[in-house]
């Protein structure tokens, strides 16, 4: 099978598609499911490369979020509620492959409303945002909310979460277009561009120059947010996308009486699992009635070309969830070039 396998470790425009990948053998909690979208995240560039806290043995198919189908030759194993060919979305080891062996528990549903697209990038984004904001944060009616990379895959998901919690949103991104998406898929109130110098000023002006009460960042920019943070403002660790790992000055924390907090869904499925059901109930309430909507990026690329669009996201030339296409959504036939 067509698989993005990873045998040592490089980035992945150094990584050639691999044309004959055995097929996965599932265990006895797993099914066969037939890929049909995949959604890329920054981690796999990192877990590529060996840079991601998570590293499986080699060789190792990269990839994690999914949709697809039950395949036809899975196995279903005691307890398992799906059925051969359901359509499901979820996380498994190897989603950059035409097929993939998943823990049935990972898998859910996908919505009779949703595409294979905007399923492939359900699992990761959109719960680590609801618990980010309905979570931890705790985000109310009426509080001011500044979401950074507001036009990105957990960026866009945020800011639309944002306005169904009632909160102000103020979307920032480093360029115009990116602020016109925000606006435009997410609903955003305000837009902020942050490559301009003192953009804080900016935040604080739309505030009444009190700051926002939340700030949701993917980027690794806290220290940055600090000098618009209202007091007692919760700041919300989600990534950092912009390639570096920020160091707080602790003492602005103190005098601004703020709290910062680390959002990791991947975590929170681990130490947390009772939030889990919780997270799901609500979001699939949510997607089921198109109350929230996910963005896929414009150009759904082949999985010929996945190292093309984890390069454009990597360079964050990209907005909302980039996909990888494997099959056709129609037919089931392999996507081509």
């Amino acid at each position: 099978m067509r698989a993005f396998v990873i045998e040592k470790y490089a980035h992945p425009s150094k990584i050639p598609l691999t044309q004959d990948a055995p097929a996965p053998t599932p265990e006895k909690d797993q099914v066969l499911v037939d890929v049909y979208s995949a959604g890329m995240n920054f981690f796999d560039i990192l877990q590529a490369q060996g840079k991601y806290q998570t590293q499986p043995p080699f060789p190792f198919v990269l990839g994690t979020e999914l949709a697809g189908r039950i395949a036809h030759d899975s196995p279903l194993p005691p307890g398992c509620p799906f059925k051969h060919g359901d359509r499901v979305f979820g996380a498994a080891q190897g989603a950059y492959g035409e097929k993939v062996a998943a823990r049935w528990q990972q898998l859910t549903a996908l919505p009779e409303n949703m595409t294979f697209d905007q399923g492939a990038g359900l699992q990761v984004t959109w719960p680590t945002s609801y618990e980010g904001l309905a979570g931890r944060a705790e985000l109310k009616p009426g509080e001011w909310l500044l979401v950074t990379a507001s036009a990105g895959g957990v960026g866009i998901a945020a800011v639309q979460l944002g306005k169904l919690l009632g909160a102000k949103v103020i979307a920032a991104a480093s360029t115009q277009e990116k602020l016109d998406i925000a606006v435009k898929y997410g609903g955003a109130d305000y837009a902020v561009d942050y490559s301009k110098k003192d953009w804080q000023k900016e935040v604080l002006k739309i505030t009444g120059g009190r700051g926002v009460d939340v700030v949701y960042d993917p980027v690794g920019m806290i220290r940055d947010c600090l000098k618009c943070a209202a007091w007692k403002c919760r700041l919300l660790v989600i990534g950092f996308a912009g390639g570096e790992i920020e160091k707080l000055p602790l003492n602005l924390v103190l005098l601004k009486g703020v709290t910062v907090m680390g959002v990791y869904w991947g975590g929170t499925t681990v130490k947390d699992p009772k939030r889990i059901p919780v997270v799901w109930k609500d979001l699939l309430e949510l997607l089921s009635h198109d109350k929230i909507k996910p963005v896929v990026y414009n150009e759904v690329f082949p999985l010929e070309r996945l190292a093309d669009g984890l390069g454009a996201l990597e360079k964050r030339k990209t907005w909302g969830k980039v996909i990888v296409r494997i099959r056709d959504e129609q037919t089931g036939a392999k996507a081509k070039l």
